[in-house]
């Protein structure tokens, strides 16, 4: 199927292009900087900024939360099913 937006560049107001499912690791970066995280089950997340700040954040199931995060980090995190869009 073609896509009529391939040529146009993609901004942060645009919709996300790809999903990452992620288990949270205190240890490794996300292969991509998010969009926005969403989670099947509500929760506690805890995460690194794309500007390096760190906190938790409350996400309630199945509501997009727009951050861009470079981590999500398992101490301090216990909402479940996390994706990134990005």
């Amino acid at each position: 199927m073609a896509d009529a937006f391939a040529s146009h560049s993609s901004g942060l107001e645009s919709p996300a292009t790809r999903l990452l499912e992620v288990t949270p690791n205190d240890g490794a970066d996300l292969s991509v900087t998010s969009r926005a995280l969403n989670v099947a089950g509500s929760g506690n997340v805890r995460v690194r900024t794309a500007a390096g700040d760190e906190g938790t954040i409350f996400v309630a199931a199945g509501v997009p939360f727009g951050i861009r995060v470079v981590r999500i980090f398992a101490t301090g995190t216990d909402a479940t099913g996390i994706v990134v869009l990005a």
